[in-house]
This record gives structure tokens, sequence and C-alpha cells, in this order.
């Protein structure tokens, strides 16, 4: 198609444009979500015997937020997934194929999402010492993840 009909550089160059700012907008939603659910587990920590679940529920799902900020500002078109520990793989890919070399996040991201339904759905108590550590993993990927997509100049972080 030529310039006279609509063609060019110049559309082609405002569609790049507009990719790259709606993905802006999709990490910051994610970014914002992760950021909110990191707030809220932290607020319930306070009080953690009668928010045990509720508490490691919101770090997970921070977690899974961060994830879908940082794969989303990385390329992938579509984060919404039943199976969650996918997540963990795909992260682990788009951080190597930058030759990224801080892998760990990735890797306790899958530590997390392994706990998801065992909190959720499983009727048995969890003791507070395993909530303990889900929320300090929690932390640990959430630093990982504010530096990862500084470090990676993701778009909208």
């Amino acid at each position: 198609m030529g310039l006279r009909h609509g063609g060019g550089l110049f559309v082609s160059g405002l569609t790049l444009c507009e990719n790259a700012a709606m993905g802006a907008v999709q990490v910051q939603h994610y970014l914002g979500r992760a950021r909110d659910f990191f707030n809220g587990m932290r607020l319930l920590r306070d009080d953690l015997p009668k928010y045990m679940s509720s508490s490691a529920l919101l770090g997970i799902h921070s977690a899974i937020s961060y994830s879908d900020a940082l794969r989303t500002g990385m390329g992938c078109a579509d984060v919404s997934s039943d199976d969650h520990r996918s997540a963990a793989t795909d992260l682990r890919s788009r951080l190597s194929s930058r030759k990224f070399e801080k892998m760990q996040g990735a890797a306790r991201l899958g530590r997390l999402l392994s706990k998801k339904n065992l909190i959720a759905y499983t009727s048995e108590t969890r003791k507070a010492s395993e909530i303990e550590e889900i929320l300090k993993q929690a932390e640990r990927f959430a630093a990982w993840a504010e530096e990862t997509g500084r470090q990676l100049q993701i778009e909208g972080w």
C-alpha cells in the first residue's frame, strides 16, 4: 500500500507507538494491582493469627500480578491463565531471552504459586511458620520484581 492509500512509515510508526503505549498502560495496571495486594498482605500481617490465609493469598496474588507486569512489559500478549504455574516458566524464558542473569525471582515465583491451592482450597489449617515463610518469599519476590522492572527499563514501570 502506498502513501496515497494510508500506508508508509508514518502509519506504521504510529501503530508501534500506540502498541507501546497500550503495553505501558497494561504494565501499570498489573503493577498497581501487585503493589495493592502487597500492601494488603503487609497490613494483614500485623494481625497474622486472625488473617493467616488472607495475608498469604494476598502475597501470592501480589507475586502473580508482578509477574504479569514483567511478562507484559517483555511482550507477552496474554497473561490471563487458569494455570498460573505456566507464568513462572514463561517469565524464566523471557528473562533468559534477554540474557538476564538474576533468575532467582522466577524460581521463587514457582514456589509461591505451588502454595496457592493449598492456601485457597484445602481445609487443613496452615502453621504460622509456613505462612510466615510465604510472606517472606512474597516480600523477596516483590523486591526482585521491582528491581528487575527498573533494570530492564520496562515501559510503564
